[in-house]
């Protein structure tokens, strides 16, 4: 029972409120009757600066956009925006035909785009409108 009470009296400052620590202490204090040994998981919380987050782009606004070049010529749309398997964000561009007959698309990672919040443009400087259609056709999984 002195164990517990010493798990428990560890604990006091990872946990806010009197009620959060009397429930800890029923809990561990159980565990030994029972033949079981308290273990306690730590799990890190990331801090996330939700004003900072909030004045981000949503990515609704950004789907359909044009997407220009540094010459102000538009070069694709944005079609969607992917996070791969290994958490990286690319964006899809619809590229080339007219009213998106003929047209397909491509991927550019996100990080390449240009958003400019103040005049409301997405550029991806060095663009052209054949480079992005000479890029490898991006198919969605079905």
């Amino acid at each position: 029972m002195n164990r517990n009470n010493n798990a428990v009296e560890s604990l006091k400052g990872h946990f806010v409120g009197a009620h959060r620590i009397r429930v800890l202490a029923i809990a561990l204090a159980s565990c030994g009757p029972i033949g079981l040994t308290p273990q306690l998981v730590r799990s890190e919380v990331v801090v996330v600066d939700v004003v900072a987050v909030a004045q981000g782009q949503r990515t609704s606004d950004l789907k359909g956009k044009p997407v220009l070049n540094e010459k102000n010529e538009r070069v694709g749309t944005i079609d969607d925006l992917i996070i791969s398997r290994d958490r990286v964000l690319f964006a899809i561009l619809q590229v080339g035909g007219f009213l998106g007959i003929g047209s397909h698309f491509v991927t550019v990672p996100y990080q390449s785009l240009d958003i400019d919040e103040a005049t409301n443009r997405i550029v991806l400087p060095g663009a052209s409108k054949e480079a992005l259609k000479n890029l490898p056709e991006f198919k969605y999984h079905a």
